[in-house]
């Protein structure tokens, strides 16, 4: 049953007093350390503060912050979001269009999408600049595409401005069939209403979708061939935020470029992203062929300085380079920069939730190979699927929200998606029940996916969706769930977790530890702050055996411990 907002925030506020109310101590076997349950509430986003008390520091922290690139359970994400997550909201470009005058009504009397695409193609073609959206309800027959980077489509706010889409993808593109087989819709997963793409990658999908050739989706091509070596790279280990480099004629400051790391026969790169140790080591992956297609791990960042040999990146090394991996620098499809959608709400027509894995395509905002971009102030209603990074890097969603008849996937990060923020989300409860044979995750990452943060969320569904494909190094904190999803991903696609997870001050309304409390299966991760829940509906085990190395600390005590939010703390860390 769908809790209303009233009845969620009570709840959050229950589980908190009911922990604190156990007066009791909790000794965490994995840190030694003895923690006061007198649990507070969480603050952000829950809408409600906690009572006074002092904070207890963490001693997870505290290690962090002796070592924060190289922490072995805590991974650091403090340069996460579009531009290394200084700029926390998105510049205003000068306008160079307004809707109105390409012919978009505002009354959604007629197809407003040709004339949307003609304006924001001629402002990507002029060098980019922003194009308005005034106020009004503007209906779409096909999807918007942003494929020129610097380009931005303002509306005049969430609540003034609407997009009502009318048509799905696969009526508008096609069907869209999986490179792994069987009769799923990749549209399930991939592709949006509105789609920020750069032009000749997203042309190129496209084309790949109606030939029926399923393509991969990320920087080097429909085949992964679509690359140029730039310079190898001398070993380097992780947090190191300078290499060294065989040449660098090819590479100047301000450069986007792709750090490629290929597996060996051993599969010691996947070993080394699930935090290395008997466990990896014994793990078969060979059979895991979803995963293994995931390597070569391709990495995007922007060189900051180049002196002589040596290259200073923006943000530090995610993982070792070492020469067994080949590493290298290297070029793929150019990127889509700088661009963004901003104040509107995109609502699609009311369907029926399509059985899992069959969604026909009513999709929000996907960005795809996209850096330094960004949505803030969004909302889309009644989708298959939410918000979707895929193989986009170093992007922020801001002050978004996901309503409606209920989405498969509200949140999803995947194909090498990396150094992503999504800070002040909201997933609103459904407004009808679910219809059966259908799929509820949350916010997801998977596909070798590192380096994300989600942040001061609230949650009226959904779960901490964790779909395989060995996704490492990233972070939830500051979050209000009713932990009531599912996870997917079949075994070919290999473990739930890589390395350094954490959890960060998570409230559970409903008590259910399933994909939160990840201390019992997520190697080498950070469990903090987060409510007593016990394990019911959907139970994992763990994919590695042996000591997983995960540490658990002040469980049972959502906002009690400091800091509340580890993303924020990470980033005032780093301006020291």
């Amino acid at each position: 049953m769908a809790l209303s907002r009233r009845q969620f925030v009570g709840g959050a506020v229950a589980v908190a007093a009911a922990t604190g109310a156990t007066g009791v101590t909790q000794a965490t076997a994995a840190t030694g350390v003895t923690q006061a349950t007198a649990a507070t509430g969480s603050t952000g986003s829950t809408g409600f503060s906690p009572p006074p008390g002092p904070l207890l520091p963490a001693r997870l922290w505290q290690e962090f912050e002796a070592a924060p690139h190289t922490h072995p359970q805590i991974p650091y994400v403090g340069r996460a979001g579009a531009h290394a997550g200084a700029r926390r909201t998105p510049p205003r470009s000068r306008v160079v269009a307004n809707a109105l005058t390409y012919g978009a009504t505002p009354d959604a009397s007629a197809d407003s999408a040709p004339a949307i695409n003609r304006a924001l193609t001629e402002a990507g073609e002029r060098g980019g600049g922003t194009v308005l959206l005034p106020p009004g309800t503007y209906r779409i027959d096909d999807y918007l595409r942003i494929g020129h980077s610097g380009v931005v489509l303002r509306g005049a706010g969430s609540g003034r401005t609407t997009l009502l889409a009318t048509r799905h993808l696969t009526e508008l593109i096609g069907p869209y069939g999986s490179r792994y087989g069987g009769d799923k819709s990749s549209w399930s997963w991939a592709g949006g209403l509105i789609w920020l793409s750069p032009h000749a990658r997203h042309a190129s999908l496209v084309a790949a979708i109606r030939d029926r050739a399923w393509p991969f989706e990320g920087w080097t091509g429909n085949r992964r061939d679509e690359w140029t070596t730039l310079t190898a790279v001398r070993p380097a280990r992780r947090g190191d935020r300078s290499v060294t480099v065989e040449d660098p004629s090819g590479l100047r400051r301000g450069q986007l470029v792709l750090l490629r790391l290929a597996d060996d026969p051993a599969h010691t790169l996947l070993e080394h992203m699930a935090g290395g140790g008997p466990g990896p080591e014994a793990y078969t992956w060979d059979d895991r062929t979803k995963l293994t297609s995931y390597v070569p791990y391709e990495w995007p960042v922007r060189i900051t300085a180049v002196r002589g040999r040596t290259v200073t990146l923006e943000r530090p090394l995610p993982l070792d380079a070492r020469p067994e991996w080949d590493p290298r620098l290297i070029s793929g499809a150019e990127a889509l920069t700088d661009s963004g959608v901003v104040g509107l709400t995109l609502e699609a027509v009311e369907t029926p939730q399509s059985p899992h894995l069959l969604d026909k395509g009513y999709n929000g905002v996907t960005f795809q190979c996209a850096y330094d971009c960004w949505a803030d102030d969004v909302v889309v209603r009644h989708v298959d699927n939410g918000f979707g990074l895929v193989a986009a890097s170093a992007c922020t969603l801001r002050r978004t929200r996901v309503e409606g008849r209920g989405s498969h996937h509200p949140y999803y990060c995947r194909e090498g998606a990396h150094d992503n923020l999504v800070e002040d989300f909201h997933i609103a409860a459904r407004t009808v029940p679910a219809p059966a044979g259908t799929q509820l995750h949350g916010i997801n990452v998977e596909g070798l996916s590192s380096h994300n943060v989600w942040s001061r969320g609230v949650m009226e569904m959904g779960t901490f969706d964790t779909h395989r494909g060995m996704p490492f190094a990233n972070v939830r904190t500051e979050i209000t769930v009713e932990n009531n999803g599912r996870h997917g991903g079949d075994a070919s696609a290999g473990p739930l977790y890589g390395a350094r997870f954490a959890h960060w001050n998570v409230t559970v309304t409903n008590g259910r530890a399933g994909l939160v409390k990840i201390d019992t299966i997520a190697p080498y991760s950070a469990t903090v702050g987060i409510s007593e829940v016990r394990e019911f509906d959907q139970t994992d085990v763990p994919d590695f055996a042996g000591d997983l190395h995960a540490r658990v600390e002040a469980y049972g005590s959502p906002g009690s411990v400091h800091p509340r939010n580890l993303y924020e703390a990470q980033r005032a860390l780093s301006r020291r």
